[in-house]
């Protein structure tokens, strides 16, 4: 198959602007060595960034127990071999630097070349496949529980993306229980959770002042609800009643579309084009806002690399322009965008979608890998709050995954450990 030469997307690494957001934020790091550490969010010739634990084919945000592995992917679509490097960091509960040296958390060595990497065969697009999984040779074990980010890096020393994952200790359960909001304006549309920490393996001292809990919906970091201390204790055990302070919007199910056979149209495809790389332009959607909860099993805004048109998807899947098209009313005020794990929930000029007068749709094409994705269309306003039901409405029937994390410092403790971790899912609805 003819390949199309790479020069036609003008992808390049030197980004003048990005260059310059470092410099700042390395420069107000050297002020204030508190300051929270985001995750730098990848250029645009970085693609497919596959971040999750071991056993897992998708996942957004890895929360791994002690002791267990993690697996990053991700794709250089100027596919010139490039070398990058990666480096890992332990935080405090709320992202800003620890003070543990990095032998006190690391066993073994980072600032370490990814070696793994593979390009491209019998596709359209080409590219670099890049692949670490830590623990390794090099990178032997991670020894503490709590906050880490994985920074890499490229061979000028200049930083390309970070994501951040979790490592928790088994040291209490974690019990969840999704129930109704207290105020009854909020029942058709909020989950809260109550939870309760029962330690098994460890002694909690103060907890009113060392534990805090951390709730995160369908993994997603950029929405979670932190800071939550315990309201009341029950013999050793730790009680969160909270009403407003645990209640989430309820959202409602992804949307979807699979394009793991680049030739077929499917019910989430209308038609398919070929044009240097093929395009997929995926059926209108209209408002959902106003209409009744409808079930629609989803992944959670997760997505899965796939392909029909090989046996190796990491090497052989193709990248597709997907075109979306959204029926909705002119927004006077804020920007249209697509929203998901697929980027890991970052907006940005790829995800915003423009108003088209005459089709009366808002229309917009990003690139992906092949395979099956979830997304939704969500509203940036002018203030930069994300509205995320308001062209799919918010439910409190909607599926979602909920997870709990609790940190505890331990009195005159020079770091935040991840002491327990608990799961629930909307499905299990207790109904209180």
């Amino acid at each position: 198959m003819h390949k199309v030469q790479q020069n036609v997307y003008l992808y390049s690494r030197i980004d003048p602007m990005k260059k310059l957001l470092t410099l700042l934020v390395l420069l107000l790091m050297m002020g204030n060595v508190t300051a929270q550490i985001s995750e730098t969010v990848a250029p645009s010739y970085i693609r497919s960034i596959v971040f999750t634990q071991l056993d897992e084919d998708f996942g957004n945000t890895p929360i791994i127990p002690l002791g267990e592995g993690l697996r990053l992917e991700f794709d250089d679509i100027i596919g010139d071999e490039a070398d990058y490097y990666y480096r890992i960091e332990f935080y405090n509960k709320d992202w800003t630097p620890s003070e543990l040296s990095k032998s006190e958390y690391l066993e073994g060595f980072d600032n370490l070349r990814i070696a793994s990497t593979g390009n491209s065969f019998n596709t359209l697009q080409l590219y670099t496949h890049y692949k670490l999984v830590l623990p390794n040779a090099n990178t032997r074990a991670l020894k503490r529980s709590g906050n880490y980010m994985l920074h890499v890096y490229d061979q000028e020393g200049e930083e390309v993306f970070s994501r951040k994952f979790m490592i928790y200790e088994n040291l209490t359960q974690v019990r969840l229980a999704i129930v109704r909001p207290r105020e009854v304006k909020n029942i058709p549309y909020q989950q809260t959770l109550h939870f309760s920490v029962h330690p098994e393996d460890i002694i909690l001292k103060s907890p009113s002042q060392s534990v805090d809990a951390v709730l995160l919906q369908n993994a997603n970091l950029k929405t979670a609800i932190t800071d939550l201390s315990p309201q009341f204790t029950s013999g050793n055990q730790l009680i969160y009643r909270y009403d407003g302070a645990s209640s989430f919007l309820g959202g409602n199910e992804y949307l979807s579309f699979d394009s793991k056979d680049l030739r077929a149209a499917t019910s989430s495809i209308e038609r398919i084009e070929l044009n240097q790389l093929y395009h997929h332009y995926l059926h209108p959607i209209r408002m959902r806002s106003l209409e009744a909860y409808t079930y629609n099993p989803d992944i959670n805004g997760s997505f899965l690399i796939n392909t029909t048109q090989g046996s190796q998807k990491d090497l052989e899947a193709e990248y597709v322009w997907v075109h979306f098209s959204l029926q909705a009313p002119q927004v006077q005020q804020g920007e249209v965008h697509i929203y998901g794990s697929f980027n890991n929930f970052h907006l940005d000029e790829s995800t915003r979608l423009t108003y088209n007068s005459f089709t009366e749709r808002y229309e917009g094409a990003r690139l992906f890998k092949q395979g099956f994705y979830n997304y939704k269309y969500v509203l940036l306003t002018p203030e930069g709050n994300l509205e995320e039901g308001y062209f799919s409405g918010n439910h409190q029937e909607t599926e979602n995954q909920y997870t709990a994390l609790i940190y505890y410092r331990e009195p005159g403790g020079r770091y935040d450990r991840i002491i327990g971790m608990g799961t629930a899912n909307s499905r299990e609805f207790s109904g209180r």
